[in-house]
């Protein structure tokens, strides 16, 4: 059981990572394609960066969570085996 415990959290971990590079890629596309319109529309009036700070800003967060903070499944984790075990010696009291 606890390889199949630990093939869950491995797949979790590397979807939750090709979700981001997901993620990467189209932001590269579009802010590649923005920039391309603004420059051939009006080169006088640079408009792209917008988009792409605020875009980026997101993807920052993203990667965050997705390779900084993931020790938060771990605290969830705990908490779901610390209520089993409750409800297993609430099930063994007369």
């Amino acid at each position: 059981m606890e390889k199949q415990e630990a093939y869950q959290h491995a797949r979790k971990r590397v979807e939750a990572k090709l979700g981001f590079y997901k993620h990467l890629a189209v932001y590269v596309g579009v802010n590649m394609l923005l920039i391309i319109i603004n420059l051939l529309t009006a080169p006088q009036n640079l408009w792209f960066q917008w988009p792409l700070i605020g875009w980026g800003i997101g993807l920052f967060f993203h990667a965050l969570s997705v390779f900084a903070f993931t020790g938060g499944s771990a605290i969830k984790e705990r908490m779901i085996e610390k209520e089993m075990a409750k409800e297993a010696r609430k099930k063994q009291r007369p």
